[in-house]
Protein backbone atom coordinates (compact mmCIF):
# COMPACT_ATOMS: atom_id res chain seq x y z
CA UNK A 1 0.00 0.00 0.00
CA UNK A 2 2.82 2.41 0.84
CA UNK A 3 4.62 1.51 -2.39
CA UNK A 4 1.43 2.08 -4.39
CA UNK A 5 0.90 5.51 -2.84
CA UNK A 6 4.47 6.59 -3.53
CA UNK A 7 4.49 5.20 -7.08
CA UNK A 8 1.17 6.83 -7.95
CA UNK A 9 2.28 10.21 -6.67
CA UNK A 10 5.62 9.99 -8.48
CA UNK A 11 3.92 9.17 -11.80
CA UNK A 12 2.73 12.77 -11.98
CA UNK A 13 6.39 13.82 -12.25
CA UNK A 14 6.60 12.09 -15.64
CA UNK A 15 4.01 14.47 -17.13
CA UNK A 16 4.38 18.20 -17.77
CA UNK A 17 5.20 20.48 -16.05
CA UNK A 18 8.12 18.40 -14.70
CA UNK A 19 8.30 15.88 -17.55
CA UNK A 20 10.73 13.35 -16.02
CA UNK A 21 9.64 10.55 -18.35
CA UNK A 22 11.97 7.80 -16.92
CA UNK A 23 10.01 8.04 -13.66
CA UNK A 24 7.01 6.56 -15.50
CA UNK A 25 8.85 3.28 -16.08
CA UNK A 26 9.73 3.02 -12.39
CA UNK A 27 6.20 3.95 -11.30
CA UNK A 28 4.50 1.44 -13.62
CA UNK A 29 6.91 -1.33 -12.60
CA UNK A 30 6.17 -0.71 -8.92
CA UNK A 31 2.43 -0.63 -9.67
CA UNK A 32 2.69 -4.07 -11.27
CA UNK A 33 4.89 -5.41 -8.47
CA UNK A 34 2.26 -4.45 -5.87
CA UNK A 35 -0.28 -6.66 -7.68
CA UNK A 36 1.74 -9.86 -7.87
CA UNK A 37 0.41 -12.42 -5.41
CA UNK A 38 -2.41 -10.22 -4.15
CA UNK A 39 -5.91 -11.43 -3.47
CA UNK A 40 -8.50 -9.76 -5.68
CA UNK A 41 -9.90 -7.46 -2.92
CA UNK A 42 -6.34 -6.49 -1.95
CA UNK A 43 -5.52 -5.84 -5.61
CA UNK A 44 -8.47 -3.47 -5.86
CA UNK A 45 -7.36 -1.61 -2.73
CA UNK A 46 -3.73 -1.33 -3.82
CA UNK A 47 -4.66 -0.11 -7.33
CA UNK A 48 -7.22 2.27 -5.86
CA UNK A 49 -4.50 3.83 -3.71
CA UNK A 50 -2.14 4.09 -6.67
CA UNK A 51 -4.87 5.66 -8.81
CA UNK A 52 -5.97 8.08 -6.09
CA UNK A 53 -2.44 9.28 -5.32
CA UNK A 54 -1.90 9.89 -9.04
CA UNK A 55 -5.22 11.37 -10.15
CA UNK A 56 -5.76 13.60 -7.14
CA UNK A 57 -2.28 15.03 -7.80
CA UNK A 58 -2.41 15.15 -11.59
CA UNK A 59 -5.92 16.63 -11.84
CA UNK A 60 -5.72 19.17 -9.03
CA UNK A 61 -6.18 21.89 -11.66
CA UNK A 62 -9.85 20.88 -11.92
CA UNK A 63 -10.48 22.53 -8.55
CA UNK A 64 -9.56 25.94 -9.99
CA UNK A 65 -12.85 26.11 -11.90
CA UNK A 66 -15.61 25.17 -9.48
CA UNK A 67 -13.76 24.24 -6.31
CA UNK A 68 -12.97 20.87 -4.73
CA UNK A 69 -16.20 18.96 -5.44
CA UNK A 70 -15.66 18.43 -9.23
CA UNK A 71 -12.00 17.59 -8.57
CA UNK A 72 -12.91 15.00 -5.94
CA UNK A 73 -15.67 13.58 -8.15
CA UNK A 74 -13.50 13.22 -11.27
CA UNK A 75 -10.34 12.02 -9.53
CA UNK A 76 -12.39 9.69 -7.34
CA UNK A 77 -14.16 8.12 -10.31
CA UNK A 78 -10.88 7.67 -12.21
CA UNK A 79 -9.35 6.08 -9.11
CA UNK A 80 -12.22 3.60 -8.78
CA UNK A 81 -11.92 2.58 -12.42
CA UNK A 82 -8.16 2.27 -12.04
CA UNK A 83 -8.70 0.03 -9.04
CA UNK A 84 -11.08 -2.21 -10.98
CA UNK A 85 -8.48 -2.63 -13.70
CA UNK A 86 -5.95 -3.68 -11.08
CA UNK A 87 -8.13 -6.67 -10.19
CA UNK A 88 -7.82 -8.03 -13.74
CA UNK A 89 -4.05 -7.56 -13.73
CA UNK A 90 -3.75 -9.32 -10.37
CA UNK A 91 -5.82 -12.19 -11.72
CA UNK A 92 -3.48 -12.45 -14.72
CA UNK A 93 -0.50 -12.66 -12.38
CA UNK A 94 -2.23 -15.30 -10.28
CA UNK A 95 -2.80 -17.45 -13.36
CA UNK A 96 0.78 -16.89 -14.55
CA UNK A 97 2.14 -18.05 -11.20
CA UNK A 98 0.01 -21.19 -11.46
CA UNK A 99 1.10 -22.14 -14.96
CA UNK A 100 4.60 -22.06 -16.43
CA UNK A 101 3.15 -21.78 -19.93
CA UNK A 102 1.15 -18.68 -19.05
CA UNK A 103 4.12 -16.99 -17.42
CA UNK A 104 5.77 -16.52 -20.82
CA UNK A 105 2.85 -14.46 -22.14
CA UNK A 106 2.05 -12.74 -18.85
CA UNK A 107 3.81 -9.44 -19.76
CA UNK A 108 1.79 -9.11 -22.97
CA UNK A 109 -1.44 -10.01 -21.16
CA UNK A 110 -0.74 -7.50 -18.38
CA UNK A 111 0.08 -4.76 -20.89
CA UNK A 112 -3.13 -5.50 -22.79
CA UNK A 113 -5.20 -5.33 -19.62
CA UNK A 114 -3.57 -2.00 -18.74
CA UNK A 115 -4.56 -0.71 -22.18
CA UNK A 116 -8.07 -2.11 -21.72
CA UNK A 117 -8.39 -0.06 -18.54
CA UNK A 118 -7.22 3.09 -20.34
CA UNK A 119 -9.66 2.41 -23.19
CA UNK A 120 -12.63 2.01 -20.85
CA UNK A 121 -11.69 5.10 -18.84
CA UNK A 122 -11.38 7.02 -22.10
CA UNK A 123 -14.88 6.18 -23.25
CA UNK A 124 -17.09 5.79 -20.14
CA UNK A 125 -19.04 7.35 -18.49
CA UNK A 126 -20.40 10.37 -20.38
CA UNK A 127 -17.96 9.84 -23.23
CA UNK A 128 -15.03 9.13 -20.93
CA UNK A 129 -11.93 11.14 -20.09
CA UNK A 130 -8.91 9.91 -22.10
CA UNK A 131 -6.57 12.27 -20.26
CA UNK A 132 -3.14 11.22 -18.93
CA UNK A 133 -2.77 7.98 -20.85
CA UNK A 134 0.52 6.41 -19.82
CA UNK A 135 1.98 6.70 -23.32
CA UNK A 136 1.78 10.51 -23.10
CA UNK A 137 4.68 10.49 -20.62
CA UNK A 138 6.96 9.52 -23.52
CA UNK A 139 6.38 12.65 -25.63
CA UNK A 140 9.89 13.92 -24.80
CA UNK A 141 11.55 10.51 -24.80
CA UNK A 142 13.54 8.58 -27.43
CA UNK A 143 10.50 6.29 -27.79
CA UNK A 144 8.17 8.94 -29.17
CA UNK A 145 8.62 8.28 -32.92
CA UNK A 146 6.86 4.94 -32.39
CA UNK A 147 3.65 6.91 -31.78
CA UNK A 148 3.43 7.54 -35.53
CA UNK A 149 3.11 3.76 -35.95
CA UNK A 150 1.05 2.63 -32.95
CA UNK A 151 -0.38 5.83 -31.46
CA UNK A 152 -0.51 6.86 -27.82
CA UNK A 153 -2.41 3.70 -26.88
CA UNK A 154 0.22 1.54 -28.55
CA UNK A 155 2.93 3.41 -26.65
CA UNK A 156 1.11 2.63 -23.40
CA UNK A 157 1.11 -1.06 -24.34
CA UNK A 158 4.82 -1.12 -25.24
CA UNK A 159 5.76 0.75 -22.08
CA UNK A 160 3.83 -1.54 -19.76
CA UNK A 161 5.11 -4.60 -21.64
CA UNK A 162 8.70 -3.45 -21.01
CA UNK A 163 7.98 -2.88 -17.33
CA UNK A 164 6.17 -6.22 -16.94
CA UNK A 165 8.97 -8.12 -18.72
CA UNK A 166 11.67 -6.57 -16.52
CA UNK A 167 9.63 -7.28 -13.38
CA UNK A 168 9.15 -10.89 -14.41
CA UNK A 169 12.87 -11.34 -15.15
CA UNK A 170 13.75 -9.89 -11.74
CA UNK A 171 11.21 -12.01 -9.89
CA UNK A 172 12.38 -15.21 -11.61
CA UNK A 173 16.06 -14.20 -11.43
CA UNK A 174 16.49 -15.19 -15.05
CA UNK A 175 18.46 -12.85 -17.30
CA UNK A 176 16.91 -14.41 -20.39
CA UNK A 177 13.53 -13.19 -19.19
CA UNK A 178 14.59 -9.62 -19.91
CA UNK A 179 15.29 -10.35 -23.60
CA UNK A 180 11.75 -9.43 -24.77
CA UNK A 181 11.99 -6.10 -22.95
CA UNK A 182 15.39 -5.36 -24.51
CA UNK A 183 14.09 -6.20 -27.99
CA UNK A 184 11.02 -3.98 -27.58
CA UNK A 185 13.16 -1.13 -26.24
CA UNK A 186 15.50 -1.38 -29.22
CA UNK A 187 12.64 -1.60 -31.71
CA UNK A 188 10.80 1.33 -30.16
CA UNK A 189 13.87 3.56 -29.95
CA UNK A 190 15.25 2.74 -33.39
CA UNK A 191 12.03 2.87 -35.39
CA UNK A 192 11.92 6.09 -37.46
CA UNK A 193 9.06 8.54 -37.65
CA UNK A 194 6.52 7.36 -40.23
CA UNK A 195 7.02 9.60 -43.27
CA UNK A 196 4.23 11.80 -44.54
CA UNK A 197 4.66 13.89 -47.67
CA UNK A 198 5.01 17.65 -47.44
CA UNK A 199 2.89 19.26 -50.14
CA UNK A 200 3.49 22.93 -49.45
CA UNK A 201 3.01 25.49 -46.72
CA UNK A 202 0.30 27.75 -45.35
CA UNK A 203 0.88 31.20 -43.86
CA UNK A 204 -1.09 31.34 -40.63
CA UNK A 205 -1.46 34.34 -38.38
CA UNK A 206 -2.23 33.34 -34.79
CA UNK A 207 -3.21 35.53 -31.90
CA UNK A 208 -3.16 35.04 -28.13
CA UNK A 209 -5.25 37.93 -26.85
CA UNK A 210 -4.83 37.19 -23.12
CA UNK A 211 -8.20 38.73 -22.38
CA UNK A 212 -10.50 38.07 -19.40
CA UNK A 213 -11.51 34.65 -20.72
CA UNK A 214 -12.18 32.70 -17.52
CA UNK A 215 -15.71 31.66 -16.60
CA UNK A 216 -15.67 33.82 -13.48
CA UNK A 217 -13.32 36.59 -14.70
CA UNK A 218 -14.59 40.12 -14.11
CA UNK A 219 -15.32 41.48 -17.57
CA UNK A 220 -17.66 43.69 -19.52
CA UNK A 221 -19.56 42.63 -22.62
CA UNK A 222 -17.21 42.33 -25.57
CA UNK A 223 -14.03 42.50 -23.48
CA UNK A 224 -12.60 39.27 -24.92
CA UNK A 225 -13.30 40.35 -28.49
CA UNK A 226 -11.70 43.73 -27.72
CA UNK A 227 -8.55 41.98 -26.45
CA UNK A 228 -8.32 39.76 -29.51
CA UNK A 229 -8.78 42.67 -31.90
CA UNK A 230 -6.15 44.75 -30.14
CA UNK A 231 -3.65 41.87 -30.13
CA UNK A 232 -4.26 41.26 -33.85
CA UNK A 233 -3.46 44.83 -34.91
CA UNK A 234 0.27 44.20 -35.63
CA UNK A 235 -0.71 41.61 -38.26
CA UNK A 236 -2.88 43.95 -40.31
CA UNK A 237 -1.87 44.14 -43.95
CA UNK A 238 0.71 41.37 -43.72
CA UNK A 239 0.39 38.44 -46.09
CA UNK A 240 -1.33 35.39 -44.64
CA UNK A 241 -3.73 32.68 -45.75
CA UNK A 242 -5.64 32.43 -42.46
CA UNK A 243 -5.94 34.28 -39.16
CA UNK A 244 -6.56 31.99 -36.16
CA UNK A 245 -8.12 33.06 -32.88
CA UNK A 246 -8.57 30.72 -29.89
CA UNK A 247 -11.64 29.14 -28.35
CA UNK A 248 -14.00 31.68 -26.79
CA UNK A 249 -12.37 34.53 -28.68
CA UNK A 250 -15.75 36.11 -29.53
CA UNK A 251 -17.95 36.61 -26.49
CA UNK A 252 -21.23 37.16 -28.34
CA UNK A 253 -22.99 35.17 -31.03
CA UNK A 254 -22.00 36.63 -34.41
CA UNK A 255 -24.74 34.62 -36.08
CA UNK A 256 -27.33 36.62 -34.11
CA UNK A 257 -25.54 39.85 -33.21
CA UNK A 258 -25.19 42.13 -36.24
CA UNK A 259 -22.63 44.40 -34.55
CA UNK A 260 -20.34 41.48 -33.73
CA UNK A 261 -20.69 40.16 -37.28
CA UNK A 262 -19.78 43.59 -38.65
CA UNK A 263 -16.65 43.70 -36.46
CA UNK A 264 -15.55 40.31 -37.80
CA UNK A 265 -16.22 41.47 -41.37
CA UNK A 266 -14.02 44.50 -40.73
CA UNK A 267 -11.33 42.31 -39.16
CA UNK A 268 -11.18 40.11 -42.25
CA UNK A 269 -10.92 43.15 -44.55
CA UNK A 270 -8.14 44.67 -42.43
CA UNK A 271 -6.18 41.42 -42.27
CA UNK A 272 -6.68 40.53 -45.91
CA UNK A 273 -7.43 36.90 -44.97
CA UNK A 274 -10.31 34.86 -43.57
CA UNK A 275 -10.42 34.44 -39.80
CA UNK A 276 -11.05 31.28 -37.80
CA UNK A 277 -12.79 32.49 -34.65
CA UNK A 278 -14.84 30.75 -31.97
CA UNK A 279 -18.02 31.61 -30.11
CA UNK A 280 -21.04 30.12 -28.42
CA UNK A 281 -23.74 30.04 -31.10
CA UNK A 282 -27.44 29.29 -30.98
CA UNK A 283 -29.11 27.47 -33.84
CA UNK A 284 -32.40 25.60 -34.03
CA UNK A 285 -32.94 25.86 -30.29
CA UNK A 286 -29.52 24.44 -29.36
CA UNK A 287 -26.30 26.02 -28.10
CA UNK A 288 -22.99 24.98 -29.64
CA UNK A 289 -19.33 25.67 -29.02
CA UNK A 290 -18.59 26.74 -32.58
CA UNK A 291 -15.52 27.49 -34.65
CA UNK A 292 -16.44 29.85 -37.48
CA UNK A 293 -14.44 30.41 -40.65
CA UNK A 294 -15.33 34.04 -41.30
CA UNK A 295 -15.05 35.52 -44.77
CA UNK A 296 -15.40 39.13 -45.81
CA UNK A 297 -19.16 38.91 -45.66
CA UNK A 298 -20.14 36.52 -42.89
CA UNK A 299 -19.43 32.91 -41.96
CA UNK A 300 -18.22 30.53 -44.65
CA UNK A 301 -17.97 27.25 -42.69
CA UNK A 302 -18.83 26.08 -39.17
CA UNK A 303 -17.59 23.32 -36.90
CA UNK A 304 -19.23 22.55 -33.54
CA UNK A 305 -17.32 20.93 -30.70
CA UNK A 306 -17.89 17.19 -30.81
CA UNK A 307 -17.48 16.40 -27.11
CA UNK A 308 -18.67 19.18 -24.77
CA UNK A 309 -17.16 18.72 -21.32
CA UNK A 310 -19.54 17.11 -18.78
CA UNK A 311 -20.07 19.39 -15.77
CA UNK A 312 -18.17 22.16 -17.54
CA UNK A 313 -20.05 22.81 -20.78
CA UNK A 314 -23.17 20.85 -19.95
CA UNK A 315 -24.61 18.83 -17.09
CA UNK A 316 -25.62 15.25 -17.94
CA UNK A 317 -28.63 14.00 -16.00
CA UNK A 318 -29.02 17.49 -14.58
CA UNK A 319 -32.16 16.55 -12.67
CA UNK A 320 -30.17 14.04 -10.60
CA UNK A 321 -27.10 16.15 -9.88
CA UNK A 322 -29.17 19.23 -9.05
CA UNK A 323 -30.90 17.14 -6.39
CA UNK A 324 -27.49 16.13 -5.00
CA UNK A 325 -25.68 19.50 -5.19
CA UNK A 326 -28.12 22.22 -6.34
CA UNK A 327 -25.91 25.22 -5.51
CA UNK A 328 -22.90 23.84 -7.34
CA UNK A 329 -24.79 22.61 -10.41
CA UNK A 330 -26.68 25.88 -10.54
CA UNK A 331 -23.40 27.68 -11.27
CA UNK A 332 -23.06 25.78 -14.55
CA UNK A 333 -25.34 27.63 -16.92
CA UNK A 334 -23.77 26.24 -20.09
CA UNK A 335 -25.71 23.56 -21.91
CA UNK A 336 -23.78 22.91 -25.10
CA UNK A 337 -25.05 20.36 -27.59
CA UNK A 338 -22.54 17.95 -29.20
CA UNK A 339 -21.74 18.89 -32.77
CA UNK A 340 -22.21 16.59 -35.74
CA UNK A 341 -20.43 18.50 -38.52
CA UNK A 342 -17.01 17.28 -39.64
CA UNK A 343 -13.89 18.74 -37.94
CA UNK A 344 -12.40 19.99 -41.22
CA UNK A 345 -12.50 23.22 -43.19
CA UNK A 346 -11.27 24.30 -46.63
CA UNK A 347 -9.21 27.48 -46.85
CA UNK A 348 -7.80 28.64 -50.19
CA UNK A 349 -7.82 25.10 -51.61
CA UNK A 350 -6.09 23.80 -48.48
CA UNK A 351 -7.79 21.58 -45.90
CA UNK A 352 -7.29 22.00 -42.15
CA UNK A 353 -8.34 19.67 -39.35
CA UNK A 354 -9.90 21.04 -36.17
CA UNK A 355 -10.26 20.19 -32.50
CA UNK A 356 -11.78 22.56 -29.95
CA UNK A 357 -10.12 22.45 -26.52
CA UNK A 358 -10.56 19.01 -24.88
CA UNK A 359 -11.64 17.48 -28.20
CA UNK A 360 -7.90 17.08 -28.76
CA UNK A 361 -7.86 14.08 -26.39
CA UNK A 362 -10.46 12.10 -28.36
CA UNK A 363 -9.01 9.82 -31.03
CA UNK A 364 -12.14 9.78 -33.18
CA UNK A 365 -12.06 13.57 -33.71
CA UNK A 366 -8.40 13.53 -34.73
CA UNK A 367 -8.80 10.52 -36.99
CA UNK A 368 -11.87 11.90 -38.76
CA UNK A 369 -9.92 15.00 -39.78
CA UNK A 370 -6.96 13.01 -41.08
CA UNK A 371 -9.14 10.60 -43.02
CA UNK A 372 -11.01 13.57 -44.53
CA UNK A 373 -7.77 14.91 -45.99
CA UNK A 374 -6.62 17.47 -43.40
CA UNK A 375 -3.11 18.69 -44.26
CA UNK A 376 -2.49 20.39 -40.90
CA UNK A 377 -4.35 20.83 -37.61
CA UNK A 378 -5.63 23.89 -35.80
CA UNK A 379 -6.47 23.38 -32.12
CA UNK A 380 -8.36 26.25 -30.48
CA UNK A 381 -8.49 26.25 -26.71
CA UNK A 382 -9.25 28.39 -23.66
CA UNK A 383 -7.15 27.59 -20.60
CA UNK A 384 -8.07 30.71 -18.64
CA UNK A 385 -10.07 28.79 -16.03
CA UNK A 386 -6.89 26.92 -15.07
CA UNK A 387 -4.42 29.80 -14.75
CA UNK A 388 -1.54 29.06 -12.43
CA UNK A 389 -1.71 25.29 -13.01
CA UNK A 390 0.01 22.89 -15.40
CA UNK A 391 -3.25 22.01 -17.20
CA UNK A 392 -2.25 23.89 -20.34
CA UNK A 393 1.09 22.07 -20.47
CA UNK A 394 -0.59 18.69 -20.04
CA UNK A 395 -2.91 19.57 -22.92
CA UNK A 396 0.03 20.74 -25.02
CA UNK A 397 1.71 17.36 -24.51
CA UNK A 398 -1.36 15.80 -26.10
CA UNK A 399 -1.22 18.31 -28.98
CA UNK A 400 2.45 17.45 -29.58
CA UNK A 401 1.63 13.74 -29.55
CA UNK A 402 -1.15 14.36 -32.08
CA UNK A 403 1.36 16.00 -34.43
CA UNK A 404 3.52 12.86 -34.26
CA UNK A 405 0.62 10.41 -34.54
CA UNK A 406 -0.83 12.10 -37.61
CA UNK A 407 2.37 13.33 -39.29
CA UNK A 408 0.86 16.83 -39.43
CA UNK A 409 1.88 20.26 -38.18
CA UNK A 410 -0.30 21.49 -35.31
CA UNK A 411 -1.27 25.11 -34.64
CA UNK A 412 -2.38 25.22 -30.98
CA UNK A 413 -3.82 28.63 -30.05
CA UNK A 414 -4.98 29.50 -26.53
CA UNK A 415 -6.70 32.57 -25.11
CA UNK A 416 -4.16 32.95 -22.29
CA UNK A 417 -1.42 30.46 -23.29
CA UNK A 418 0.58 28.52 -23.85
CA UNK A 419 0.19 28.70 -27.67
CA UNK A 420 2.54 26.81 -30.00
CA UNK A 421 3.25 25.83 -33.57
CA UNK A 422 4.29 22.18 -33.43
CA UNK A 423 6.11 20.35 -36.23
CA UNK A 424 5.06 16.87 -37.30
CA UNK A 425 7.94 15.40 -35.28
CA UNK A 426 6.63 17.00 -32.07
CA UNK A 427 9.22 19.76 -31.84
CA UNK A 428 8.09 23.34 -31.27
CA UNK A 429 8.51 25.78 -34.15
CA UNK A 430 7.22 28.87 -32.32
CA UNK A 431 5.62 29.70 -28.96
CA UNK A 432 3.74 32.37 -27.02
CA UNK A 433 4.13 31.84 -23.28
CA UNK A 434 1.31 31.72 -20.78
CA UNK A 435 -0.28 35.00 -19.62
CA UNK A 436 1.23 37.02 -22.45
CA UNK A 437 -0.34 38.94 -25.31
CA UNK A 438 1.07 38.30 -28.75
CA UNK A 439 0.53 37.67 -32.43
CA UNK A 440 2.70 35.94 -35.00
CA UNK A 441 2.63 34.75 -38.59
CA UNK A 442 4.14 31.32 -39.24
CA UNK A 443 4.91 29.44 -42.44
CA UNK A 444 3.29 26.14 -41.56
CA UNK A 445 4.14 22.94 -43.51
CA UNK A 446 1.27 20.92 -44.96
CA UNK A 447 1.43 17.12 -45.22
CA UNK A 448 -0.56 14.30 -46.78
CA UNK A 449 -0.59 10.57 -46.11
CA UNK A 450 -2.18 8.38 -43.45
CA UNK A 451 0.11 7.10 -40.71
CA UNK A 452 -0.37 3.60 -39.25
CA UNK A 453 -1.27 5.28 -35.97
CA UNK A 454 -4.24 7.04 -37.59
CA UNK A 455 -5.31 3.90 -39.43
CA UNK A 456 -5.19 1.83 -36.23
CA UNK A 457 -6.73 4.37 -33.84
CA UNK A 458 -10.22 2.82 -33.56
CA UNK A 459 -8.93 -0.71 -33.11
CA UNK A 460 -5.61 -0.82 -31.31
CA UNK A 461 -7.06 -0.31 -27.82
CA UNK A 462 -10.06 -2.62 -28.18
CA UNK A 463 -8.02 -5.32 -29.96
CA UNK A 464 -5.10 -5.35 -27.51
CA UNK A 465 -7.39 -5.03 -24.50
CA UNK A 466 -10.03 -7.43 -25.79
CA UNK A 467 -7.47 -10.07 -26.76
CA UNK A 468 -5.89 -9.91 -23.30
CA UNK A 469 -9.28 -10.14 -21.59
CA UNK A 470 -10.24 -13.09 -23.77
CA UNK A 471 -6.93 -14.81 -23.00
CA UNK A 472 -7.51 -14.19 -19.31
CA UNK A 473 -10.98 -15.76 -19.44
CA UNK A 474 -9.78 -18.78 -21.44
CA UNK A 475 -6.87 -19.32 -19.07
CA UNK A 476 -9.16 -19.05 -16.05
CA UNK A 477 -11.58 -21.67 -17.34
CA UNK A 478 -8.78 -23.93 -18.58
CA UNK A 479 -7.02 -23.84 -15.22
CA UNK A 480 -10.27 -24.49 -13.38
CA UNK A 481 -11.03 -27.42 -15.69
CA UNK A 482 -7.54 -28.81 -15.13
CA UNK A 483 -7.93 -28.59 -11.38
CA UNK A 484 -11.36 -30.21 -11.46
CA UNK A 485 -10.09 -33.01 -13.70
CA UNK A 486 -7.04 -33.53 -11.53
CA UNK A 487 -9.15 -33.62 -8.39
CA UNK A 488 -11.50 -36.20 -9.92
CA UNK A 489 -8.54 -38.37 -10.98
CA UNK A 490 -7.02 -38.30 -7.52
CA UNK A 491 -10.37 -39.24 -6.01
CA UNK A 492 -10.70 -42.26 -8.31
CA UNK A 493 -7.16 -43.31 -7.47
CA UNK A 494 -7.90 -43.09 -3.76
CA UNK A 495 -10.95 -45.27 -4.21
Amino acid sequence: MVAALLAGTSLDLAYPEIGWWPVAFVSVTVALWTLRGRSLPAAFLVSLLFGASFYFTHLVWVSKFLGPVPWVALAGLESMLFGAGGVLIALAYRLALSSRGLSTVAPAMVAGLWVLRETVMGSWPYGGFPWARTGLTLVDSPFVAAASWVGTTGLSFLMVFICASVLQALSQRRRRGSIPAVLVVLLTVLIPLFPTEQVGTMRIGWVQGNGPSGYFDAKSAGAILDAQEAASTPLAGRQMDLLVWPEGSVDSDPLRDAETAARLDRLVRDMGAPALANAATQREGHTFNTSLLWGGDGPVQLHDKTNPVPFGEYVPDRWFYEAVAPDLIGLIQREYTPGSNAPVMDVANMRIGLAICFDVIYDDVIRESAMAGAQLYVFQTNNADFRGTDENLQQLATARMRAIETGRTVVNVSTTGTSQIIRNDGTVLSELSVDTTGAQISEVPRHTGITPAVALMPWIGPVLGGASLLALLIATFALRHTRNTGGASRERNNL
